[in-house]
């Protein structure tokens, strides 16, 4: 038992290395899948190949993390399994509870690959039809997992099952064990946000094209500035502008946002420009960029600021984008 421990306790340690990814946070119903596979099964103690006796079962997996999964199995063994002789066609059934760890993701990156390595390893009960009998069972393979797109996989699971008990006493012996080699067909659901997996987002190439955002306005915050501002009111001058940034789909106040309201002087009478990025539709983004504008009037009100007009404009051509101007009239 104690080498069952450590084993899984050696490829949880391997999920503490960090990939500069994130995951969209799923639903609980999110992100299940259920399979149907087959195979052989030969004794682990090798005095011979045979005999040879044909599996199968079903599987449903719940991925929780990208990393981390619970896998519940259940197999028919048929014929003599070298666990004990069997006079019933079905020799004996096994059901089991799997931890899953998504070897894949917990060393590289987190993403969806067209395969994917886990390792499995769990506790489970195994009957014995011929005799009534019942032991404690373990697992421990791994699943080969060949995706072909639209929620399908092929999944290939080289694995050992252990008999631990049949000696009265809880222990890994090969004498007690068999050799698996099955090969399934695996569906995964259809999760809420439109896939069949995770949702993975780059955060190397998100802050790349944060940064890139955050030059090109530095570079032309007067050109924003006029289009914006023309759009209420023609011409204006415009001195000293303060500009604040959303992040998409939102209209809360970042901490950099909020250190910038802080510069507006108290006692200012100020005008309030909103904008949208062009995603979603025109309802949608009008809606957005008001949303934006209020946000920063509350604020700056909190902070003695006279704030003459907030109004949101939507989307108001490429340069837009996710901002706020604020004007000193």
């Amino acid at each position: 038992m104690k080498k069952f421990v450590l084993m899984f306790a050696l490829i949880l340690s391997v999920c503490s290395l960090k990939a500069q990814n994130a995951v969209e946070v799923s639903k609980w119903y999110d992100n299940f899948s259920i399979g149907a596979f087959g195979g052989v099964t030969t004794p682990l103690d090798f005095n011979s190949i045979f005999p040879i006796n044909p599996i199968a079962g079903v599987r449903v997996q719940k991925d929780i993390t990208p990393i981390l999964g619970l896998q519940a199995e259940g197999l028919v063994t048929l014929n003599d399994n070298h666990f004990t002789f069997s006079k019933t066609a079905v020799a004996n059934t096994n059901v089991g509870l799997n931890g899953v760890v998504n070897v894949s993701n917990s060393l590289g990156k987190q993403r969806n690959r067209w395969f994917e390595m886990f390792a499995v390893a769990g506790i489970g009960w195994i009957h014995y039809w011929d005799n009534s009998s019942n032991y404690l069972s373990a697992k421990t393979g791994l699943d080969l997992n060949f995706n072909l797109g639209k929620g399908h996989s092929l999944v290939l699971t080289p694995a050992v099952y252990w008999n631990l008990n049949k000696n009265e006493k809880i222990e890994f012996n090969k004498n007690n064990a068999q050799l698996a080699l099955s090969l399934g067909y695996v569906y995964h659901f259809k999760n809420s946000n439109g896939t069949h997996s995770f949702k993975y987002y780059d955060i190397d190439a998100l802050n790349g094209e944060i940064n890139y955002l955050r030059e090109e306005l530095a570079k032309k915050p007067t050109e924003i500035i006029k289009k914006e501002i023309q759009y209420v009111g023609g011409n204006i001058i415009v001195n000293n502008p303060f500009i604040v940034t959303f992040a998409k789909g939102s209209s809360n106040l970042s901490e950099e946002a909020i250190s910038v309201l802080r510069t507006v002087p108290s006692g200012s009478k100020v005008k309030i420009i909103a904008t949208a990025s062009p995603e979603g539709n025109e309802r949608f983004n009008q809606n957005l960029s008001q949303e934006r504008a209020d946000a920063v009037k509350h604020y700056l009100e909190i902070l003695d600021v006279e704030v003459i007009s907030a109004d949101g404009v939507g989307v108001q051509g490429e340069t837009s984008n996710r901002i706020a101007v604020i004007t000193i009239q």
